[in-house]
């Protein structure tokens, strides 16, 4: 026997989401049960879940679980799909749409091809994200600054896309242990909300590659918003021209930069398939 909610399951360069309507859910989603649903054993296994509301009149909601339980004020590839998501189902007929994160309003746009692009407003250089040793705010811009982890120094960009990322440069990125380095700089004293993490390599006028450790996921074959972290990060301290190819594990982003840090991001979205919870998983979840 199945019963509701219904769900879709969907990837952006191999970063796969679980998509659910508040009005579908058979229970409150907690942090555990956000774990649960993205445990890739027992449950439908996912980087994350995408929780939507509203409507296409009144304005479209989102909220983002981790799957460690946590919460993100946003995620880039989680916008596109969802975007994509709503126009195939029939819950936009527009191809842009207004949807409210925690990281303010975002406007994606779905084009013919299925390709989304995607305002994600000015990212920012320091901020509230990232303190100082000495317990001060770096509300200047955050370039070039230095931390210590796992025995070595590392210097860094701060970048705030509405979440935060912690943005190194490195001559290999093969040479990058990320699963040692990249919780310990995620959980870094110098970031009071953890932090994103990227590691880019700049491959030419308006190319670069990089690997990411997402806060609350691990290492996930893509990211938007570290993607736009990257390419701001790379405009601002290399020089990279827009726009810029930025390459990671799971396939390229395109993503625009302007020199008042305005950014816009063009990538794919798809649909892996639909389902619904069994009574059983959901009884389940109602006990965690």
């Amino acid at each position: 026997m199945t019963l509701q909610p219904e769900f879709s399951k969907w990837q952006g360069l191999g970063n796969d989401y679980i998509i659910v309507a508040v009005r579908d859910l058979a229970f409150e989603m907690t942090p555990a049960r956000a774990a649960a649903l993205c445990d890739r054993h027992w449950g439908i296994g996912a980087d994350g879940i995408l929780l939507w509301g509203g409507t296409e009149a009144a304005g479209f909601t989102l909220e983002i679980f981790n799957p460690d339980g946590s919460t993100a004020e946003m995620c880039g590839n989680g916008i596109r799909l969802l975007a994509r998501c709503l126009v195939d189902h029939g819950f936009a007929t527009e191809p842009t749409l207004a949807v409210n994160t925690g990281a303010g309003l975002i406007a994606p746009t779905v084009a013919p091809d299925g390709l989304v692009r995607v305002k994600m407003g000015v990212a920012r250089l320091g901020g509230s994200g990232v303190v100082g040793y000495d317990g001060v705010r770096a509300e200047s811009e955050a370039a070039g600054q230095k931390l210590e982890a796992c025995g070595g120094e590392f210097e860094f960009t701060f970048v705030d896309m509405g979440n935060p990322h912690c943005v190194i440069e490195t001559a290999d990125l093969s040479a990058i242990d990320l699963e040692i380095v990249g919780p310990a700089i995620e959980n870094h004293q110098l970031f009071p909300n953890r932090v994103n993490v990227e590691f880019m390599k700049v491959m030419g006028p308006s190319d670069v590659s990089m690997r990411v450790w997402e806060r609350g996921v691990g290492e996930t074959s893509a990211c938007g918003t570290g993607a736009c972290a990257v390419a701001v990060a790379a405009y601002r301290t290399r020089g990279v021209k827009s726009p810029m190819t930025v390459s990671l594990p799971g396939g390229e982003l395109q993503v625009e930069v302007d020199p008042k840090l305005n950014v816009v991001m063009t990538g794919p979205a798809a649909e892996v398939y639909s389902g619904t919870l069994s009574e059983e998983f959901i009884n389940r979840l109602k006990e965690l």
